[in-house]
């Protein structure tokens, strides 16, 4: 089950039914989706996507998955599960256009590692990022991810591999 986060400014919760509206609007826009798994998909694949989580993901407990609110209003997405391109859990985290550049997206990845370290024990995290994507890239390394590795997408682009690893507990 999908826990409740708070961050100064944030609330990661589990979706609604009445979140679709949103949720597609926000994969819909392609400043958003272009960093997105295979980049834009179609409203309906969209559409698609929101329905699983339901259907699957929080029916099957499959991984963690929020809607991420900012004064009630959905202003992101966010995820942590396990993948074997990292071999290891993965954060996934996006914001709408209009919350870039005001430090949300440090709460939410904050929140979303936070969790993957006390809630689920995890001794590290990962991220992968399209090269490109020098924003989220600047702040995963700010917030304590080192490049690990790059992959060569068939495409000919390039996603780096970025890992944040537990700090020791104080004695």
């Amino acid at each position: 089950m999908t826990p409740v986060l708070r961050t100064e400014r944030l609330l990661l919760d589990p979706y609604t039914p009445e979140d679709e509206e949103a949720f597609v609007a926000l994969f819909q826009d392609t400043r958003v989706s272009r960093w997105m798994g295979d980049g834009p998909a179609t409203e309906a694949e969209d559409r698609a996507l929101f329905g699983r989580v339901f259907t699957k993901v929080y029916a099957e407990d499959l991984f963690d998955v929020w809607a991420v609110r900012r004064d009630g209003r959905l202003v992101g997405h966010a995820e942590i599960k396990r993948t074997d391109e990292v071999d290891g859990h993965e954060i996934i985290y996006a914001l709408a256009p209009e919350a870039w550049g005001s430090g949300l997206g440090t709460e939410v990845a904050e929140a979303v590692v936070a969790y993957g370290f006390a809630g689920l024990g995890l001794p590290e995290v990962h991220a992968t990022v399209a090269a490109a994507n020098t924003a989220s890239l600047a702040l995963l390394t700010r917030i304590g991810f080192v490049h690990v590795r790059d992959v060569r997408e068939d495409d000919g682009s390039t996603t780096r591999v970025l890992t944040r690893h537990r700090e020791p507990a104080a004695v």
